[in-house]
């Protein structure tokens, strides 16, 4: 099959799907065959189920015949963040225990991708229990970044950004804690979406272990969010209309109506533009791909305005690790729950040192995260203010490219910036969780590609409930400088 048709967007290929240019089982095939070809490298696409898409997919064919459109995603191929529940597939997230655990039923959100007539193929790779920047485990293996196979396509969903870049897929769904959608978008020049928090169900989302919650009442997982990944911004907004809606238990009483975009053309828009700061400074190898987005937007129109929020980075970024590191406390063991609580009282409370952060965050008492959350709530108050004067934010995703394989432990890993050391760990994630700790929407967009040849993406940044702004900016964005580019080599 030709390349242009496995690197279609979503939109195009339903397009093509509703006009008969193409059959969903001829779809599906394609994208078997890029899989078969493409895959063996990058192991991206961890398990697959090509039988029964097959029957779906020429379900979906005879359904066309007879006027029958099952909805918006009618046939399309696509794959899934092995995080989330598909019903019949495996579901590890990269937890050796969970390796035979295969679900009876679709996560929520899963679901309503199958209703809306999505032909799901197989699952994407993920790091052990989603917690890492990368993607490798003891389950699958490692994940290799399409545009070089030595680095990382990023983590958590990056073997769904990876799938993405390399046309082994038409649309993913994903998670984002700490940045898991827009780092493996960044690093792998895809779409990403991070929904403002609490607007896509996570019930079928794993971890939590299944079974620890009864279906309608799943852990809500503070700061966690799902969201679209896509090769075009139209195919967000698309994703997005079928995904957004309260958890299963207020589906009875509430709805979800996200505002429209807040204009209609980009020449109406005021965009802040932070690009640097000295707690967390950027690689002048993609703050200046970014700084070329930004002077571009201005051509076009838009008033771009050097700004950002009246909050301080070092504090902002202290507060989302003290939640971002609770989150996962629920399920330690006690023996390791009591000694990390032992290291945590042997640390300096007010260091930036990044093991210390989380020790500290993941056995803090209820008492401390009240407080933690309280500072959580000024923030968002400063990022409401700062959003009454720009419509939207426009930042780097992470300080660097996508950088080489490491598997060493986690709070020993360094990233050179700028040529200088830094800890991983207060690197990596800093810019996503800008956005994270506060509840806000944040697109993931590429930016261009760096004179290393790697792809670049910025994140835009938008008020609460604002998705359907951040996502519009990316579409401008995509019309004005081109969007998605395919890797080197491709076919």
């Amino acid at each position: 099959m030709s390349k242009d048709l496995t690197y279609k967007s979503a939109t195009q290929l339903l397009q093509d799907i509703q006009e008969r240019r193409i059959s969903c089982i001829d779809l599906l095939e394609a994208f078997v065959e890029k899989i078969e070809q493409k895959n063996p490298d990058i192991n991206a696409v961890v398990a697959t189920d090509f039988q029964t898409a097959r029957k779906r997919a020429r379900a979906a064919d005879e359904a066309l015949k007879k006027g029958d459109v099952w909805g918006p995603l009618h046939g399309l191929p696509m794959t899934i963040k092995d995080c989330f529940e598909v019903a019949g597939m495996p579901c590890t997230a990269g937890l050796p225990l969970l390796k035979d655990y295969v679900p009876e039923q679709n996560a929520d959100a899963v679901q309503s991708l199958v209703d809306a007539g999505a032909v799901v193929m197989g699952k994407t790779n993920v790091p052990m229990g989603g917690m890492d920047f990368q993607s490798y485990n003891d389950v699958y293996g490692q994940t290799n970044n399409p545009w070089d196979l030595s680095r990382t396509p990023g983590g958590s969903s990056g073997g769904a950004a990876a799938a993405l870049a390399a046309g082994m897929t038409s649309l993913e769904l994903g998670s984002d804690l700490g940045g898991s959608i827009r780092l493996p978008a960044h690093f792998c020049g895809v779409f990403g979406h991070k929904s403002s928090f609490n607007i896509i169900p996570k019930q079928g989302h794993v971890p939590l272990s299944p079974g620890l919650f009864p279906p309608d009442y799943a852990s809500g997982i503070d700061v966690a969010v799902a969201g679209p990944m896509a090769r075009s911004a139209h195919d967000l907004d698309l994703a997005m209309d079928l995904l957004v809606r309260p958890d299963r238990a207020q589906q009875a009483a509430w709805q979800i109506n996200l505002p429209l975009p807040i204009h209609k053309c980009l020449k109406d828009y005021r965009i802040g533009l932070w690009l640097d700061d000295p707690f967390c400074p950027v690689d002048a190898a993609v703050g200046s791909v970014i700084q070329n987005l930004a002077d571009a937007l201005a051509r076009a129109g838009a008033d771009v305005v050097e700004s950002k929020p009246d909050i301080e980075f070092r504090h902002s970024h202290a507060v989302f690790v003290a939640l971002f590191s609770a989150v996962g406390s629920a399920e330690l063991p006690q023996k390791l729950y009591d000694r990390l609580k032992a290291e945590a009282g042997n640390t300096d409370d007010q260091g930036d040192d990044p093991r210390a952060r989380y020790v500290r965050g993941v056995t803090q008492s209820h008492c401390d995260w009240l407080k933690m959350d309280l500072e959580r709530q000024k923030l968002r108050q400063q990022w409401a203010t700062y959003f009454d004067g720009v419509d939207a934010l426009l930042c780097p995703s992470a300080p660097i490219a996508a950088f080489p394989h490491d598997h060493g432990k986690f709070y020993d890993r360094i990233l050179a910036v700028n040529n200088v050391d830094r800890p991983f760990a207060n690197t990596v994630y800093t810019w996503s969780g800008l956005a994270g700790v506060a509840n806000l929407p944040s697109t993931a967009v590429p930016a261009g590609i760096s004179q290393e040849g790697l792809p670049v993406g910025a994140q835009i940044v938008g008020p609460y409930l604002g998705d359907r702004s951040t996502i519009q900016m990316a579409r401008f964005i995509e019309d004005e400088i081109g969007g998605f580019v395919a890797p080197p080599e491709s076919a």
